[in-house]
């Protein structure tokens, strides 16, 4: 059964991930256990090859455990069919990218719209239309990407992954491609999409200044977890 608002929405159980690379295999992910609750906004923290971005496509339902389980909103991932991960990730999970992954050949709105239309909405202009002034750019939603800037980029990525209204936003280096102060923009919107939305935020980071805008940083080193901090 699904979780209740007051109970956690993504569960990591003793994940273990390993790869095969020429033959060998790599361990990515090392007995990962972690619990993140409804409305949380919560970043992993580590250096490149800690397993920040798998430990992010185990709880997307992207990828899969070695051993372990993954529950989101109280179901094992391992135990869908495709058919039934491809309506999870649709109706429960938004994606977000350093390199925001518009489609330059669609306008900001369009680009807003695509995952409304993929899941066979009719309309889906006037909650298109929402999500982008929710970010603050309705006034742009007849530009191209390549006529704003990278921040604004940012936030239409945003507004993409909200669209559906998921449960859970996973952000893959969302301030990675941007200076300081627009990353800081790009971190306040996003800790308030979890207040005020109470949407569950798992972002993967180099910033360690993302501390301050998130409720727990979990700290990652060669596929394990090294700290949990509250804040």
């Amino acid at each position: 059964m699904p979780t209740n608002s007051a109970a956690r929405l993504l569960s990591v159980e003793h994940a273990v991930k390993d790869y095969q690379t020429d033959g060998e295999s790599v361990r990515a992910l090392n007995d990962v256990t972690i619990e993140v609750g409804v409305g949380k906004f919560v970043a992993l923290v580590g250096r490149s090859g800690c397993g920040k971005s798998t430990l992010l496509n185990l709880a997307g339902a992207m990828d899969f455990p070695t051993s372990g389980r993954v529950l989101l909103d109280g179901v094992s991932t391992t135990e869908l069919d495709e058919g039934a991960l491809t309506k999870l990730r649709r109706e429960k999970v938004g994606f977000i990218f350093q390199s925001f992954q518009l489609l330059h050949t669609l306008s900001v709105i369009e680009n807003v719209e695509l995952p409304l239309l993929l899941a066979g909405h009719s309309n889906p202009r006037p909650s298109s239309l929402e999500q982008l002034e929710s970010v603050g750019l309705a006034d742009l939603a007849n530009r191209m990407p390549h006529q704003i800037s990278g921040g604004q980029m940012q936030r239409v990525a945003i507004a993409r992954a909200l669209v559906h209204a998921p449960k859970i936003l996973l952000a893959d280096e969302p301030t990675g491609n941007l200076d300081t102060t627009t990353g800081n923009s790009i971190l306040e919107l996003l800790r308030k999409i979890a207040s005020e939305r109470n949407t569950t935020i798992l972002m993967a980071t180099h910033s360690v200044e993302s501390a301050s805008f998130v409720d727990t940083v979990v700290r990652m080193r060669d596929g394990r977890i090294e700290e949990i901090v509250h804040s």
